[in-house]
């Protein structure tokens, strides 16, 4: 049994918000059996670009009824049922938001329409309700209230139950109420990552990194990423496919290789702060740093020409620092030059490495 649902709220801060229309209908993978709509009071002022959005207004709200009068009946509709809606994680934390402020524990199961669409029905320029029912040809009515949304989802998840020829789609795709799925993904995801130093990329259903993070001990870090709670890591953690990882071997590297990736990549949930750019050359024109590597019998290499960053490496062998012909084949070049100087001049200025090796263009070392 499924609870399709579709929630409108005041707007605000996050886990702030508060519910101003609710429409439930208890569908039966065929048939409604059930339903629920209705304004609800939500004792706040709601944001002015909401009340464009939907019409709704603090005026239309003053007499319906307020949350605590209407949660028995929203319990009772969605009982053994699985939630559905278009943004599950959106919808059903709102509920559980407004159930703990009553101090009740409200659990279901969920089911997000639009992780279930972009695997059942591919290649849509927009999974938003209104252009995926557009395209689809289904009939939307009253866009942005809870009761035109929801009956749109209905016809939505009537379509896709059909579509799901093996009816094993959905139930991959359902999130239990007891975290298993996630459980079991966090357990596979942590088990394949080293406690070494390094950074690491998460990434999205499509293979997209949409965060990249950093530390001296990868498997710590990410499990401190799963275990926080904010707005924007709830946002990755519901996108969160993969977790790839690239150690380093030490902490100039590391943030080499973190500041230059957030650089290249721009990754969506990354807070990505100006830096300010080295004002100086470094303390001589041509050099090598060398620090340690990802293994004992290996070492990080940054080369150093006419006062720019040409590029870095790993070797393990000692020729292939001492010949520079031989370092510069295998160097990755940098991008953006100025950055990378900066963190590294920056990190040398304060923090030692093993080695810097000074010399003169024209010999080899």
């Amino acid at each position: 049994m499924y609870a399709i649902l579709d929630i409108e709220t005041t707007g605000g801060k996050f886990n702030e918000e508060g519910i101003t229309e609710i429409a439930i209908y208890k569908f039966d993978g065929h048939t409604i059996v059930d339903q629920f709509i209705s304004l609800v009071n939500p004792e706040k002022e709601i944001q002015e670009f909401v009340v464009k959005l939907t019409g709704i207004n603090n005026k239309m709200l003053r007499n319906a009824p307020k949350f605590h009068e209407v949660a028995k009946r929203i319990i009772e509709i969605t009982s053994d049922c699985v939630i559905v809606a278009h943004n599950s994680s959106f919808d059903y934390r709102i509920l559980r938001t407004e159930y703990n402020r009553l101090g009740y524990n409200y659990e279901r199961n969920t089911l997000c329409t639009v992780a279930l669409s972009k695997k059942l029905i591919l290649d849509q320029p927009s999974y938003s309700l209104g252009k995926l029912c557009r395209g689809l040809g289904i009939p939307v009515a009253d866009r942005h209230r809870a009761n035109g949304d929801a009956m749109a989802t209905v016809k939505l998840f009537k379509l896709l139950i059909e579509k799901d020829i093996n009816k094993s789609i959905i139930q991959q795709t359902i999130k239990y109420s007891d975290n298993r799925t996630n459980k079991l993904k966090v357990r596979s995801i942590l088990d394949n990552l080293p406690e070494n130093e390094g950074i690491y990329y998460v990434h999205n259903e499509n293979g997209k990194v949409i965060f990249i993070g950093r530390g001296k001990n990868i498997k710590l870090e990410v499990n401190k990423l799963f275990l926080k709670d904010t707005r924007r890591i709830q946002k990755i953690k519901d996108k969160l496919d993969a977790v790839s990882f690239e150690e380093t071997g030490n902490q100039l590297f590391t943030r080499l290789k973190y500041y230059t990736e957030l650089d290249k990549i721009k990754p969506k949930y990354n807070i990505i702060r100006k830096r300010k750019n080295a004002s100086k050359d470094f303390n001589s024109d041509h050099f090598i740093i060398i620090d340690k590597g990802r293994i004992p019998e290996e070492n990080a290499v940054i080369l150093i020409e006419h006062n720019t960053v040409i590029g870095f490496a790993y070797t393990n062998l000692a020729h292939q620092e001492n010949k520079l012909e031989i370092l510069k084949n295998i160097l990755t070049p940098i991008q953006n030059n100025t950055l990378a100087k900066a963190i590294i001049k920056n990190y040398i200025d304060n923090y030692k490495v093993e080695k810097i090796i000074r010399y003169e263009l024209e010999n080899n070392l």
